[in-house]
């Protein structure tokens, strides 16, 4: 077939734009090169995805997660992974974000200890966001990113610079722009295999190397199946078995009773795993969301602090120091307002404590989602670490790794109130109809929303109409209430717009299909993705 790109390979179509930036980075090998790796892995990766639906069948039958049996002597035994490269050796602070231009030179500029460059929740998949962040990043490593805005402003890259870590699409999406035997591209292979093959030998040249973060997954056979792409990929490429590093995000309840062996199968490519809190909350909601008694509160009384929050995260500590690998905290999401002081005042409070809090615990670093918040959390882990790269002397052998621990969602005093509905529907909204414009990462009241935030937002909706929560002021959620508050909430957001906009139509159409759907949708970037051009 005659590719985008102006190639012919047998059996791939590149559907979109041929842009200078896509014939850039999807060069014929470059191409070539993403399409064995989904030849090759694909049919393992479509097994899994039917495995976890059959996994969530049982739950939805009453079947109570655990820790695996048949793993219980990877859990028992001494093992450590690979020593961390010499550059992941300090992680204190990472900040993350698209992969725009103007993007990633602030974020490596930021002060930060590593940027984490997302593909994945915090953006839309549009071709042109995704090939363009391609070539952005392939810029960045080279150091030819410098660039004017249309202001007039100049952007260019500081000598001492953030290390780079990519974020590809999870195992769950496809790029739907490039067809391979007549079918969508895995969004992972793609995204891992272009940024791998484009830039591999250029970071190891530089003194770095082709480091990842891999989300969403459920256990540790997804792990495998990374693993094993990472050998393929640099055998294919004579780059030496281990050069990849990966960082797990622990954002399923799934994975947490796997965390051990989630790092025993990346043992030579594991970095780390992270507390992917926002996802992490989602997946509660996600996987329990046929019971009762794991309806949860407004979001905002979701904190950390909370009793299954903290055993999630503790645990999360105790297993990566024992293994030798970086335990990294959550986002702190606050965007600075640069008109209200009583604001940032009250917020720097909450983002301080949050960071206080990871420090105690024994995490190694932690995410921001604004360069402003830097400084505020790099001191606080200078601090703790006092001159020490890491804590991961701090074993934290007390915390005991009990199911019960992670499964017991109650919150003393937990409400659901009206507000909180009414939060949700509207960030929702915002969210996905920015989404659909093209932005993947929203700043809405003073906090960066991305996919993670909007999937809680919309499952807490659908999990309040399925089991009826009761709110605050003594009514009952039902569809009729959810309707009225979204259509207050729509005439707000149509002030000054055009009621018949096609984007803030579709979003109020999806949300509606994801709130009021008899089944839960496993996830709302599948359907959006649909209405992307």
């Amino acid at each position: 077939m005659t590719v985008g790109t102006g190639v012919e390979m047998e059996g791939v179509a590149v559907l979109g734009e041929s842009t200078p930036d896509a014939r850039r980075v999807l060069t014929p090998e470059a191409l070539a090169f993403v399409v064995r790796l989904h030849r090759r892995f694909d049919g393992r990766r479509r097994e899994l995805l039917a495995a976890r639906t059959e996994r969530q069948h049982a739950i939805d039958q009453g079947q109570v997660p655990d820790f695996p049996p048949e793993t219980a002597s990877v859990r028992a035994a001494e093992w450590k992974v690979a020593p961390c490269p010499a550059d992941l050796q300090d992680r204190r602070v990472e900040i993350t974000g698209p992969t725009d231009r103007k993007m990633v030179v602030n974020a490596l500029n930021s002060g930060a200890s590593c940027f984490m460059a997302d593909f994945e929740d915090a953006l839309s998949p549009t071709w042109l966001n995704v090939v363009e962040g391609q070539a952005n990043l392939q810029d960045a490593i080279r150091r030819q990113i410098d660039f004017a805005s249309p202001e007039g402003k100049e952007y260019k890259l500081a000598e001492k610079t953030a290390v780079l870590i990519v974020r590809p699409r999870g195992w769950h999406l496809t790029e739907k722009h490039v067809l391979v035997d007549e079918e969508p591209i895995s969004a992972s292979l793609f995204d891992f295999g272009l940024f791998f093959f484009q830039n591999a030998r250029e970071l190891i040249s530089r003194g770095s190397g082709p480091y990842f973060y891999l989300p969403k997954m459920e256990n540790r056979l997804e792990a495998r199946l990374w693993n094993d792409v990472f050998a393929f990929a640099q055998d294919e490429l004579g780059i030496p078995r281990g050069t990849i590093r990966a960082t797990v995000l622990i954002e399923t309840i799934l994975a947490a009773f796997e965390m051990d062996e989630i790092l025993y199968e990346l043992r030579d490519h594991a970095a780390g795993l992270n507390a992917g809190r926002w996802d992490y909350i989602f997946s509660v909601i996600k996987k329990f969301n046929r019971r009762g008694d794991f309806v949860l509160p407004d979001r905002a009384q979701v904190t950390m602090a909370v009793p299954f929050m903290r055993s999630y995260a503790e645990l999360l500590v105790k297993t990566c120091h024992r293994r030798g690998a970086h335990a990294m905290g959550g986002m702190a999401a606050f965007i600075p307002s640069r008109k209200d002081a009583e604001v940032n005042r009250v917020a720097l409070a909450k983002v301080r404590e949050d960071k206080e809090r990871e420090t105690g615990q024994g995490f190694d670093g932690t995410w921001v989602a604004h360069p402003d918040l830097v400084p505020v959390a790099k001191e606080i882990f200078d601090r703790v670490l006092d001159g020490k790269p890491n804590q991961k002397d701090v074993l934290r052998e007390e915390v005991e790794a009990r199911a019960e621990d992670l499964l017991s969602v109650g919150i003393a005093d937990g409400k659901v109130t009206e507000a909180g509905v009414r939060l949700n529907v509207s960030v929702a909204l915002q969210y996905v109809d920015a989404w659909l414009r093209g932005n993947g990462a929203v700043g809405i009241n003073n906090l960066m929303e991305d996919a993670a935030t909007a999937e809680i937002s919309r499952a807490q909706l659908w999990q309040w109409i399925r089991h009826r929560a009761p709110l605050a002021g003594g009514e009952v959620m039902t569809p009729d209430v959810y309707r009225q508050i979204r259509d207050e909430e729509v005439a707000r957001l149509c002030e000054g717009r055009d009621p018949n906009d096609r984007c803030l139509r579709e979003a109020v159409e999806l949300l509606d299909k994801l709130v009021l759907g008899t089944e839960f949708e496993p996830f709302l970037t599948i359907p959006a993705y649909r209405l992307l051009d």
